[in-house]
């Protein structure tokens, strides 16, 4: 299937990108692979997108948006994947905190936390998985107890992306112990800096320095942080989660690895010639390309249906996510394969090819298959809340 634009979309495209280019510093290789200095850098570049009204350009112009053509989103999305998502963590703000926030939050709430994330001045980390609780959400046992016109919260949470540098944590928490797992939970929009609050550091094996445990010892909170109804949170992170999946267009990131592993192999000889000639790889990168081709399709389909007014559902953007992470991990295995011991190579090493980026996008897609929803919990949402098939 070929899609062709309008000169306007095309028009959009092409300034979006050039604003990108010429903004970006020339050390900057991704969000995941340029090291400490690219994490900090990422919230200056946010600052540079509101100002130019980029950053939230998606969002209804009451809310500090530009009420953006389904269109112009998706392509302003690709830019971004394209760059190695230079936004950063604010990606979250942007595609379902946000949104998030406009469809439960009270009008402070909205007035507050909209307007500095359509600045680019706040960065946010999700309070979700918890020691005894990831896949199963719904198990978690972090608790907010009501005192007064207060919360008191205790708990922990567990690999918290940018926690360490996040200003405000979107928690989820246990309001009612005795009620259905998934009828007694609330949200809480929680500042870090608040007393109680500890953030310790994990180690990964990815080499990603952004992972976390936070601590919440008898931190009280004012009632106003809560978000949306009390016991009713289950139907916030629904639609957040929702918001979530969707946002991403990953199939654009896998297009550039594909890009690099296409040049490598015109370029490195083997026997008798370039590694291009050798027809099992020529095959390989074909079926990696198709599968691009069918993920951005489905990606494209959810666009189709949002620009109707309809809401795709949550079978549909776990559909489109399953497809995007299988085809990061396909991927970069197949860079690897084809790289050899040089894909080891990591960014510090100078013969490293292209800079050490496709080994570390190596080690970081394991967990693609985990975030936002193991892979297995993507399958059980097409099954039974898209294809209605019995538990």
């Amino acid at each position: 299937m070929e899609f062709s634009w309008s000169e306007e979309d095309l028009a959009f495209r092409r300034e979006a990108d050039a604003f990108v280019k010429e903004t970006l510093p020339p050390w900057w290789t991704g969000q995941y692979t340029s090291g400490e200095r690219g994490r900090v850098y990422t919230k200056e570049f946010c600052q540079k997108l509101g100002e130019r009204g980029l950053l939230t350009m998606a969002w209804p112009k009451e809310y500090g948006g530009a009420d953006a053509p389904i269109w112009n989103q998706v392509h302003f999305k690709e830019i971004m994947a394209a760059y190695g998502e230079p936004r950063g963590p604010q990606y979250m703000n942007l595609n379902w905190i946000g949104p998030s926030i406009m469809l439960f939050g009270t009008d402070e709430q909205k007035s507050y936390h909209l307007g500095r994330m359509s600045k680019g001045d706040v960065i946010w980390c999700q309070g979700f998985s918890e020691p005894d609780a990831g896949s199963d959400l719904a198990s978690l046992k972090t608790r907010a107890v009501e005192d007064g016109d207060d919360y008191v919260i205790n708990g922990q949470k567990v690999w918290t992306s940018n926690a360490e540098r996040a200003e405000v944590c979107f928690l989820l928490a246990r309001t009612d112990p005795d009620a259905p797992k998934h009828r007694g939970i609330s949200v809480f929009l929680i500042d870090m800096d608040t007393p109680g609050v500890t953030v310790r550091k994990i180690k990964s094996m990815s080499g990603w320095g952004g992972l976390n445990e936070v601590f919440f010892d008898d931190v009280r909170v004012p009632r106003s942080t809560m978000l949306g109804e009390k016991n009713a949170g289950w139907s916030v992170i629904t639609a957040a989660l929702n918001f979530e999946r969707i946002g991403q267009p990953r199939y654009e990131a896998s297009k550039i690895v594909i890009d690099k592993v296409i040049k490598y192999a015109t370029t490195t000889s083997h026997g008798d010639g370039p590694l291009s000639k050798d027809p099992v790889l020529r095959q390989k990168i074909a079926q990696a390309y198709v599968r691009y081709r069918a993920a951005r399709v489905l990606t494209y389909r959810l666009a189709s249906i949002v620009a109707k007014g309809d809401d795709p559902g949550p079978g549909e953007s776990s559909m489109n996510r399953i497809h995007q992470i299988l085809l990061s991990q396909h991927t970069a295995n197949l860079s690897m394969e084809v790289l050899g011991l040089y894909g080891r190579l990591q960014p510090d090493v100078p013969d490293a090819p292209f800079q050490g980026v496709l080994e570390h996008d190596w080690r970081w897609c394991v967990s693609s298959t985990i975030a936002a929803g193991t892979l297995e919990i993507q399958k059980e949402q097409v099954a039974v809340r898209g294809l209605g098939l019995p538990r």
